[in-house]
């Protein structure tokens, strides 16, 4: 559970995207790397609450239901299924695409198509299939990570062959903050983007042997690892190498390994980058099947999503989670700047509106459970009310700001429309009367159907 937790938030963004974040931001992305992470904290530690409190298959999806209405909890449930089935999408087609380096006479959509396949088939075994892979992916990336940091600061005391040490170049090159401190503050946004996945972890907790003290250990320590992980390893990548340089923008960690003198470095980072990939791959077919699954409990989704199989899998949602996938990996190869280009922006903001949602939510069961149920509340949110007012305060400033920042306009458009539609299926949901609880695709008379926690 724990590595879930992190490899949830380790991304191929972290590798890649991060340097541009650099550019647009220099050194001082440094900060906006730790306000974004500061935000997900909080986010995070309310949704903690919650999760061990009531523990529940669907977790926010759930809360975001009792807390503010059917409606809410449609549109949260639906919103982050669809985040994670585009995610499925990109993540197919970027793992495609590195593979594509080492084997260039085999056309991409196979590549795609074939990484799809082999993780398809890892979830539709068993949720502890799923948390085996995910455990090792998220092993290499910790590793990884933790590598990098203490070959980086060897660099920085001087220790490291042929370093000078210093951390000099956080401001010889313009300053800290070359480009001002409205560049540090914008590039907040798509540094809260970077983190989304640290909710991963409540979602499988509910097919842990022990939800709460899963959800309680991983949350209390993620503040650590979002200091360290991303954080550290950004002051690294600006201390070590200029961030101005071209090489920074378009791998930073392979940049500063250069520096360093290690060998084989694009081999190096196109193998982690490629774990990264697969570890979100793996975790968003995950999660979508999941979602999908528990919207069915409601009547929020059809009832076919139902069923389980005998190791209590459901895998007719994890397939409907997979053909998004398919349709995308045809449309990355026939329509690369239209269709393929459509999706990847129609979901850019949709996460953040899920966070604000688990934020609002979270002040609202909160009241409630001080007044039922006091004793439940054994994980708090910090300061409450007055933090959890300020951190969605801060959330509805990302998400606004999303609408005016030309580099993310596009996204925060685009994913308003996917709102729109899902509200408006939720009229049509309106007219349907509530689903059953699941079913399993076995004979229970043989006593092995599968099981869904709750």
């Amino acid at each position: 559970m724990n590595l879930i937790a992190l490899g949830g938030v380790i991304g191929a963004g972290l590798f890649v995207g991060s340097g541009v974040v650099i550019q647009s931001a220099g050194p001082a992305a440094v900060v906006s790397f730790l306000i974004a992470g500061l935000i997900t904290v909080l986010i995070m530690r309310m949704l903690a609450e919650m999760t061990v409190a009531r523990p529940a298959l669907g977790s926010f999806y759930v809360y975001a239901r009792e807390a503010m209405g059917n409606r809410a909890g449609f549109t949260v449930g639906w919103m982050y299924w669809y985040f994670f089935v585009i995610v499925v999408a990109v993540e197919a087609v970027a793992g495609g695409r590195i593979l594509q380096l080492w084997l260039p006479n085999v056309p991409l959509w196979v590549l795609s198509l074939g990484l799809l396949l082999l993780l398809t088939a890892t979830n539709l075994v068993s949720a502890r299939s799923y948390g085996e892979f995910e455990y090792w992916f998220s092993s290499i990336k910790v590793i990884a990570i933790l590598v990098f940091l203490v070959v980086g600061a060897l660099y920085l005391f001087g220790v490291w062959p042929g370093s000078h040490g210093g951390v000099g170049n956080l401001v010889s090159h313009g300053g800290f903050a070359p480009m001002g401190i409205g560049a540090v503050l914008a590039a907040v946004v798509p540094c809260v983007g970077f983190y989304t996945g640290a909710e991963i972890v409540t979602i499988a907790a509910a097919e842990s042997a022990e939800p709460r003290r899963a959800i309680a250990k991983a949350m209390r320590s993620i503040v650590f690892r979002v200091v360290l992980f991303y954080v550290g390893s950004v002051f690294v990548v600006v201390s070590v190498k200029a961030w101005n340089s071209p090489d920074t923008a378009v791998s930073p960690y392979a940049a500063v390994l250069d520096v360093l003198g290690i060998p084989a470095v694009s081999t190096i980072m196109n193998a982690i980058v490629l774990t990264a990939v697969l570890s979100c791959l793996n975790s968003a077919l995950y999660t979508s099947s999941r979602m999908l699954f528990a919207l069915t409990r409601n009547g929020d989704a059809p009832k076919m999503f139902t069923k389980l199989s005998r190791s209590g899998v459901p895998r007719r949602a994890i397939i409907a989670g997979t053909v998004i996938g398919y349709v995308s990996v045809i449309a990355a190869y026939t329509s690369p700047n239209l269709i393929f280009q459509f999706l990847v922006n129609s979901y850019g903001a949709v996460a953040l509106f899920v966070y604000l949602a688990i934020a609002l939510a979270q002040v609202r069961l909160r009241k409630r459970l001080q007044n039922t149920d006091p004793g439940a509340l054994s994980l708090k949110m910090w300061l409450f009310p007055w933090l959890s007012y300020a951190t969605i305060a801060l959330m509805a400033a990302v998400i606004l700001a999303m609408a005016f920042l030309p580099t993310t306009r596009s996204q925060f458009w685009l994913s308003a429309v996917t709102l729109a539609l899902i509200l408006i299926a939720y009229q049509f949901r309106k007219r349907r009367p509530a689903g059953p609880a699941a079913t399993t695709e076995t004979d229970a008379t043989r006593g092995e159907a599968g099981v869904a926690s709750t």
